[in-house]
C-alpha cells in the first residue's frame, strides 16, 4: 500500500454528470499552419460526424499556428457558419504551444487534437474519449502499432516511428506504444495541473505529457486506430526526429534528478484499489510460489558471492552467519513486496525481526550442515562447503517459505475488520449519508450552466436511474466521403 496520504492537486476519477444539452462535453482542436486547402473539408467532415454519432454537445476549435496564408480567413468563416466551431489565432508556430493555449483556455471537460489530414479513421473518435467520460482513464492515444491496428505508410516513416518508440522505451521506460499518432485526448481536471510541467511547444510536446503522466501513475488508455499516411505532409522528418531526441534527453535528465513535481498529479489516497485493504480477495499460491523461487535464487546468488567475500578473512562459520544475515534482511524485504504484495512501511520493523526468526532457523541448518561436514573432514574443499551450504539452504528455503506464508505475511481473508474502535463498538452506527443535493464534478461547472435537475431526478422528484442511455453506432458506419 502506498502510505503517501497527501491528497495532491487532482480529484478522484469521477464519471462526468450529465449536464445541460448546450454545454460542450468534447473540445476537438485542430493545430493548423498554412492549411487553406485542406482545412475546410476536415472541419465538415468532422462536424457532420459527431453531429451523426457523438452523444454529447461538443466543439471544435481551430488553432492557427500563426498561418501566413489565408488559413485564418477559412477558420472564421467556418467559425461564423457552424454554431459548434471556433477560431483561435496564435502569432507564434508550434503545435505543442497552440494545443496548450486552447486546451488551457477550454470549459470542457474532455479535451482532444487530431491532424488536419484526418489520416485517423474518425470512428475511433468515440472510444477514445469515452474511457475519459466515463472517469475510467486520465487521458487516451491513439495507437498505429497496436496489433489489431491498420495502418497504410512507407517503409521509411513505419521505420522511423517503431525506431522512435524503442528509443523511448529504452531510454525512459515508456510503456505506451505511439507517442506520436495526432489523435489524443485528455481530461481538463487532469491537463490543468499537467500542462504546466510540459515545457515542449513543438512536437514533443505529446511525448513529453505522456511520460510525465505515466510516471505520475496517471492512466493511460490506449484506442487501435485505421490510419493512412498524409503524402503532402509538411513535417520535417530530420529536424523533428532531431528535436525529439534533445527533448527525450532533457525529459531523463529532469527524471534522473527528480527536479520534477510529478506528486502534483497525485490523485487522493484510497482512489486507488491497491491504497485499501480489500477483503476476501485469495492471494494465489502458485503465484507466491513463483514469486519465492525468483527472490530465492537470487537471494541465494546473493548470499553465496557473500559468503565467499567473508570466507577470505574468517573462519566457515563466521562467514556463513555474516552472509546469511544480510542476504536474510534484503530477502525478507524482497518477499514482503514482491511474493507477498505489503506495500508501504507500516509493519515493516515486526515483519523483519520475524524474518529474523527465520533466519535463526536457517542459521541452525547451515551451521549444522557444516559443522557435520568438518566433523567427517578435517579440511574439506571450498566446492564441498558451498555444495553442502547450497542443500541446506534449498530445504532452509522450503522451511522458510511455509514459515512467511502462515506467520509472517499471513493471509488474513477471512478476518473482516471492523470499521469502528473496538472501545466505541457498543455505540450504534452512524446514521446513513443523505443524497447530495447536486452532483459533484471534478471539473469547475462555474463557467457554464448546469442542468436544471440533478442528475437521475425527475421532474416529479422521484429518483431514477441516472446512466444515460446512448444510441448504438453501427459498427460499420462511415463518412460516405471518406475516401479510405
Amino acid at each position: 500500500m502506498r502510505t503517501d496520504s497527501s491528497p495532491g492537486n487532482l480529484p478522484a476519477r469521477e464519471h462526468l454528470p450529465a449536464g445541460d444539452a448546450g454545454t460542450p462535453v468534447l473540445d476537438v482542436v485542430i493545430p493548423v499552419y498554412n492549411e487553406e486547402k485542406d482545412l475546410q473539408p476536415c472541419v465538415l467532415r468532422l462536424h457532420e460526424h459527431l453531429k451523426r454519432t457523438f452523444p454529447y454537445a461538443f466543439r471544435i476549435t481551430v488553432a492557427d499556428n500563426a498561418s501566413t496564408d489565408t488559413t485564418p480567413l477559412v477558420a472564421a468563416r467556418l467559425a461564423a457558419q457552424i454554431p459548434e466551431v471556433m477560431s483561435f489565432r496564435l502569432e507564434q508556430k508550434g503545435r505543442g504551444r497552440a494545443l496548450r493555449t486552447v486546451w488551457s483556455a477550454s470549459d470542457a471537460p474532455v479535451l482532444a487534437y487530431m491532424d488536419v489530414d484526418l489520416s485517423t479513421d474518425l470512428n475511433a473518435l468515440l472510444p477514445l474519449v469515452a474511457p475519459l467520460i466515463s472517469g475510467h482513464s486520465d487521458l487516451a492515444i491513439g495507437s498505429r502499432l497496436a496489433r489489431s491496428s491498420r495502418v497504410v505508410r512507407g517503409a521509411k516513416r513505419e521505420f522511423i516511428s517503431r525506431t522512435y518508440n524503442l528509443i523511448l522505451r529504452g531510454s525512459l521506460q515508456a510503456r505506451f506504444s505511439d507517442a506520436q499518432c495526432g489523435f489524443k485526448a485528455i481530461r481538463r481536471d487532469v491537463a490543468q495541473v499537467l500542462l504546466p510541467l510540459v515545457e515542449d511547444t513543438g512536437w514533443f510536446f505529446d511525448t513529453e505529457m505522456l511520460v510525465l503522466a505515466e510516471r505520475a501513475g496517471l492512466r493511460i488508455h490506449e484506442v487501435p486506430v485505421d490510419w493512412v499516411d498524409d503524402p503532402d505532409s509538411t513535417v520535417h522528418i530530420v529536424k523533428t526526429a532531431t528535436d525529439d531526441l534533445k527533448g527525450v534527453w532533457r525529459v531523463g535528465r529532469a527524471l534522473a534528478t527528480g527536479s520534477l513535481s510529478l506528486d502534483r498529479l497525485a490523485r487522493p489516497f484510497g482512489d486507488d484499489p491497491r491504497d485499501r485493504e480489500l477483503t476476501d480477495v485469495p492471494k494465489g499460491l502458485a503465484r507466491q510460489l513463483v514469486g519465492f523461487c525468483v527472490v530465492g535464487g537470487l537471494s541465494t546468488l546473493f548470499y553465496l558471492l557473500l559468503y565467499s567475500g567473508f570466507r577470505s578473512f574468517s573462519g566457515a562459520q563466521v562467514a556463513n552467519a555474516l552472509a546469511l544475515l544480510v542476504s536474510a534482511v534484503a530477502n525478507t524485504a524482497a518477499n514482503r513486496r514482491l511474493t507477498f504484495g505489503v506495500r508501504g512501511r507500516g509493519g515493516a520493523v515486526r515483519h523483519q525481526a520475524q524474518g529474523l526468526v527465520v533466519f535463526g532457523i536457517g542459521l541452525a541448518l547451515t551451521s549444522g550442515s557444516l559443522a557435520a561436514l568438518n566433523a567427517g573432514t578435517s579440511d574439506p574443499a571450498h566446492s564441498t562447503e558451498l555444495a553442502v551450504l547450497i542443500a541446506a539452504n534449498l530445504a532452509a528455503t522450503v522451511l522458510r517459505f511455509l514459515l512467511f506464508r502462515a506467520w509472517v505475511f499471513p493471509d488474513r481473508q477471512g478476518e473482516t475488520p471492523s470499521p469502528f474502535p473496538a472501545a466505541a463498538s457498543h455505540q450504534p452506527c452512524p446514521p446513513l449519508p443523505q443524497r447530495p443535493t447536486a452532483p459533484t464534478a471534478p471539473y469547475d461547472t462555474a463557467s457554464y450552466d448546469t442542468a436544471r435537475f440533478r442528475a437521475g431526478e425527475a421532474a416529479d422528484g422521484t429518483w431514477r436511474d441516472s446512466t444515460m442511455q446512448l444510441q448504438a453506432v453501427r459498427p460499420h458506419d462511415h463518412d460516405p466521403r471518406n475516401a479510405r
